[in-house]
């Protein structure tokens, strides 16, 4: 092992969100389906989210300046990481109320954990992230567990 993280880094863990509250529009269900070729008439006609539709619609609206080299917008919520080159380690979604226009969802988003391994090209670390969607009624919408990998 390494030991790439400090105690300042793993001291993130934890660390949370403000709440961000988006409204679900017919439209936008939509715009998404037909992007992402969802032909399911409900979402075609808007009438329910499409799964996956909760991605986008949490996403910072920032400017190109405000973007990393590969086009992604920096996460506050990340502390600075010693490796920097990312790569998807796992996406863990559990779809609990479907999704309807004219809904308000509110999102937050938690570092749950950061660790380190080694790989057979070197060191890795892992963080994983929890977003909690609920409803306007306090009810869980969706849980999603993301795991990411640094080398």
């Amino acid at each position: 092992m390494t030991n790439l993280l400090t105690e300042e880094t793993l001291s993130a863990i934890g660390r949370r969100t403000e709440p961000q509250r988006e409204l679900v529009t017919r439209r936008d269900i939509r715009k998404y389906s037909v992007a992402t070729g969802n032909r399911q008439q409900k979402y075609v006609d808007g009438d329910q989210a499409p799964p996956m539709f909760h991605v986008p619609l949490f996403w910072d609206v920032v400017s190109l300046d405000d973007l990393s080299p590969d086009g992604v917008s920096i996460d506050s919520l990340l502390p600075r990481f010693p490796l920097e080159k990312a790569m998807a380690g796992g996406l863990k979604i559990e779809y609990l109320k479907p999704i309807y226009p004219g809904d308000w969802l509110t999102s937050t988003r938690t570092l749950t954990d950061i660790y380190e391994k080694t790989g057979a090209s070197g060191p890795l670390i892992f963080y994983e992230v929890l977003m909690e969607i609920v409803d306007d009624d306090g009810e869980m919408v969706i849980r999603e567990l993301t795991t990411r990998i640094l080398r």
